[in-house]
């Protein structure tokens, strides 16, 4: 009998590729339902301590109790290459390799022989298999070597799937993402949605990537309503859908004639993507040239909840519906440096953040930041900033130092501290933030910089964060907390701000970062400060659309914008400045 605890689960013929397939297919060798045991071992595993600056000699310790600790030691260490060399380590090896280089050949001959020679397989095992098998199986078939190896990835990877089943390896959410891709390969995503809402009941909290095998499959077959179920889960899981999903859903709501659909899918991109890539322009460019977007919206509107709607939302958006009916008019156009669009000459608006969402952004912040930090040393930080705050700008001092320099400038940064000093109602200096060895090392010795380090410390604009901590903590909190510019030219994308988490940031970011120019002048650099506008998809009061497009680095060239406006534009001027009340719809 098997020890701890278990929960039996019957798979719904719907899950189970065994119940659909005979005995002769190509996927599964089956043809009746099954029990699996899933094993919740929950017995408490004990921990042993041990002494690892134990010393072969101490006082009053015998030569036999010397002898016993270093074959106690010798012992250890063969264990250790025992396990290092055992067969269960040798597989997981090799298999992480052929994962590295998608070699499902060697991969599925490794599993045989080690299932043909009574290798235990864990769930890493299975779980690499797995991963192969599926990458396999979705592959795109150009040729018939191609269709060969998707089949044979079919084949064994649902085959694999059962084996470890029938093992009572416990699957964890990479073992049903894999299982579900290959569902989503054979084309059938109620397979792959089954197989999601599985892995929900055992407890395991899914991933975007668990959702998309099916959401996918769904919107390739154009079952739109299926899809929708699948986007629905996913929202009531918490999970955020990103452009790739959205993308999807728009395209098929667009060609399902869904217009109502269409309109909430903008909004949600507006919100979470805020530009959109080459491919999603394309979907929305197509959509508003279709006859089905010419045939809908309303022809007349209530002014004040469209104006109400705006004003609550903070700008940029009503959320009331398409406005306006008849064919638009679709341009490729660019926005000028006021923001005023180049083919409508509708001027955009910049989008005002909630004060509160600055409060809750700057409290996570500093939740993360003490967790990363020696928290002493950030609530040093928070403790001094108080003291001396607030500024009008924060100075990412080891970035503005190095922008279109061999080395680190203390004189370009001096000229970027006195620009923003010129810039500020109050012609107080910006906060310098710079790590310790800055401003004691290096060209920090130098009598001038000495004297221009003095002058800032004096005036209490210059912070040296502590050996070892990560200065991006510091200067980020103190502009959020500041509610301050923040002068530096990094993007703001690696690990560190991506544990922000929140759609907050990049608004947020738009609004404050000041850029400095890459084009170097005898001035010094030029700051480019944050646009009078934002740049996210718009909705107009008078029912006109402006979506922007996504630029590489290069902050300085010029954004592509989609302009979709009624033909009947200047009608729709004059119906929205003259009404006050609703007509109908």
């Amino acid at each position: 009998m098997l020890r701890g605890s278990y929960l039996m689960a019957r798979f719904t013929p719907l899950f189970s590729f065994l119940t659909h397939y005979p005995r002769s297919s190509v996927l599964g060798y089956y043809n009746t339902p099954f029990n699996v045991k899933y094993i919740l071992n929950k017995n408490t595993v004990s921990i042993f301590s041990m002494d690892k600056k134990a010393h072969l000699s101490t006082l009053g310790q015998t030569s036999n109790e010397c002898s016993e600790t270093i074959t106690t030691r010798l012992s250890n260490k063969a264990k250790k290459k025992a396990d290092y060399e055992s067969p269960e380590r040798v597989l997981k090896h090799k298999l992480n390799m052929c994962s590295k280089r998608m070699d499902i050949d060697h991969a599925l001959q490794l599993y045989d022989e080690a299932r043909n020679n009574g290798v235990a397989l864990n769930l890493d095992h299975y779980n690499s298999l797995l991963y192969l098998c599926s990458s396999h199986a979705s592959i795109k078939m150009d040729d018939e070597s191609d269709a060969s190896t998707r089949i044979l990835g079919l084949k064994r990877g649902f085959e694999i799937f059962q084996q470890m089943l029938v093992d009572d390896v416990v699957p964890n959410e990479a073992t049903y993402t894999s299982a579900a891709r290959l569902a989503a390969a054979k084309e059938d995503p109620e397979m792959a949605f089954e197989l999601l809402k599985q892995m929900k009941s055992f407890g395991i909290a899914p991933k975007l990537r668990s959702y998309e095998p099916a959401l996918y499959g769904f919107c390739k077959r154009e079952d739109a309503e299926k899809a929708y179920a699948v986007d629905a889960d996913m929202i009531a899981s918490g999970i955020m859908a990103e452009e790739p999903e959205l993308s999807a859903l728009l395209e098929l709501s667009a060609n399902a004639k869904k217009e109502d659909k269409v309109y909430e899918l903008l909004h949600r991109l507006r919100a979470t993507v805020r530009q959109v890539s080459k491919s999603t322009f394309q979907i929305i460019e197509d959509w508003f040239n279709s006859e089905d977007a010419s045939r809908t919206g309303k022809k007349y509107w209530d002014i004040n909840k469209v104006t109400e709607g705006i004003v609550r939302r903070g700008g940029g958006w009503h959320g009331q519906g398409w406005l306006g009916n008849g064919k638009w008019k679709v341009v490729k156009t660019r926005v000028n440096d006021t923001g005023q669009c180049l083919s409508c000459n509708e001027k955009l608006v910049s989008i005002d953040i909630d004060p509160k969402e600055t409060e809750n952004f700057a409290t996570s912040l500093t939740r993360l930041a003490c967790r990363r930090e020696v928290r002493a040393n950030f609530n040093h930080f928070q403790k001094w900033l108080q003291q001396h705050g607030p500024f009008d700008a924060v100075v990412d001092g080891a970035n503005v130092g190095v922008t279109n320099m061999h080395s680190f400038s203390f004189l370009q940064l001096n000229t970027v501290v006195q620009q923003l000093r010129q810039m500020s109602p109050s012609k107080k200096l910006p906060l310098i933030i710079l790590h310790k060895s800055r401003v004691t090392r290096g060209p920090a010795q130098s009598p001038n910089n000495k004297r221009l380090l003095e002058y800032w410390n004096k005036n209490g604009a210059l912070y040296a964060t502590p050996q070892g901590s990560n200065d991006d903590w510091y200067w980020l909190y103190a502009a959020v907390s500041c509610k301050s510019l923040l002068v530096t030219n990094d993007e703001m994308r690696d690990h560190l701000f991506q544990l922000l988490g929140s759609s907050f940031f990049p608004r947020w970011k738009e609004k404050h970062q000041v850029r400095l120019s890459t084009s170097s002048t005898k001035k010094g650099p030029t700051l480019i400060l944050p646009p009078p506008y934002s740049i996210v998809i718009q909705e107009s009061a008078n029912g006109s659309w402006h979506v922007p497009t996504v630029t590489g680095d290069d902050y300085e060239t010029p954004r592509l914008w989609l302009c979709a406006t009624r033909s009947r534009n200047a009608s729709l001027h004059q119906l929205w400045a003259s009404s006050s009340t609703c007509v109908g719809t």
